[in-house]
């Protein structure tokens, strides 16, 4: 009855599946028309990218809250590294007062002193030398986050001077690129930003707030020496994609101490523009003295001179950055 023949549609009554008995002398069924072609659809026009977006390098679209493409279930907060391994860019000064002025918008923030010199720990009035547990503790001993943070404008995870041996002890370690990571896991559902403010290097404690960031915000001095920095900086956090964390960007490259009475600060401006577009905030940080007065005080300079013009260019920062869907 041609049971096994391929293509046979014949069940168990030896009827075929449009009600007509099935010939077992052999003959022939009619042939069947052919299938009609299958049209096979365009690709999106909307998941390609356009020649200028591959020219030059823009913020990644952010997805509407709720969605399914956003951060995974159960976590909070927004992970920000600041990154240059240049030292001297205000990488400490913007991760104080864009923390503060998340803060001073209804946030929860914890800021995160990666850097062993402890100027972020210093710049809230705590002395690094006299804590008794820090950053390094976490990173090297595995004890809880929770045990280093304290409280001030902001929570602050403190360091302390022992962190410049920290990437020695943790040479030995399996997954040591995610201590950092691993550590915050336990406090992210408690904050909405964490900010964590890195070393002037891209060693190991760099790539460690990398491997534990969803963005990176680059503060760049307006001159050409600090921008060269830049290369090297997009080639560590391109390794970082590849190996450890495909979805850390780029938020935003950030011109710090900035005179605009210069010609070289102009031109360091336009050359940012030119080489990084929409990358490059709109906002800009000028050169105050504020800025070295404040951390005197052990305090931001929005809690130190909250109406001038220095904590004004913090306070727009912010705004910008939630305004570009980092919240």
């Amino acid at each position: 009855m041609g049971l096994f023949n391929r293509g046979s549609n014949a069940d168990d009554t030896g009827a075929s599946s449009n009600g007509v008995p099935d010939n077992d002398n052999g003959a022939e069924r009619a042939p069947q028309p052919p299938p009609a072609n299958i049209v096979v659809p365009e690709p999106d026009e909307e998941g390609r990218i356009t020649a200028s977006q591959a020219l030059a390098p823009k913020r990644a679209p952010e997805s509407e809250p709720g969605t399914e493409s956003d951060s995974e279930p159960g976590r909070r907060a927004k992970v920000i590294s600041f990154a240059n391994q240049k030292g001297g860019v205000a990488k400490t000064t913007t991760t104080l007062n864009l923390a503060v002025a998340f803060a001073e918008s209804g946030h929860q923030v914890l800021a995160v002193d990666l850097d062993p010199q402890g100027n972020l720990t210093m710049s809230q009035g705590i002395d690094p030398d006299k804590v008794d547990k820090s950053m390094y503790d976490v990173l090297v001993n595995h004890i809880p986050i929770r045990e280093v943070i304290q409280e001030r404008e902001i929570d602050i995870a403190v360091s302390s001077i022992d962190l410049a041996g920290a990437e020695i002890a943790m040479s030995t370690q399996i997954g040591r690129e995610r201590s950092l990571e691993k550590a915050l896991a336990a406090v992210t559902d408690d904050y909405d930003f964490v900010c964590i403010d890195t070393p002037p290097s891209l060693g190991l404690l760099t790539i460690n707030a990398l491997t534990a960031s969803d963005k990176v915000i680059v503060p760049v001095q307006c001159e050409y020496l600090s921008m060269r920095g830049l290369v090297q900086l997009q080639n560590t956090l391109e390794m970082i994609r590849e190996n450890l964390n495909p979805g850390v960007t780029i938020e935003g490259i950030l011109p710090t101490m900035l005179d605009s009475r210069t010609v070289h600060a102009k031109e360091a401006i336009e050359i940012l523009e030119e080489n990084f577009g929409e990358l490059v905030f709109k906002s800009r940080i000028r050169k105050a003295i504020k800025f070295a007065e404040a951390p005197v005080r052990g305090s931001s300079v929005l809690k130190y001179d909250p109406k001038g013009n220095a904590a004004e260019s913090y306070r727009e920062l912010a705004k910008e950055v939630l305004t570009n869907g980092a919240s």
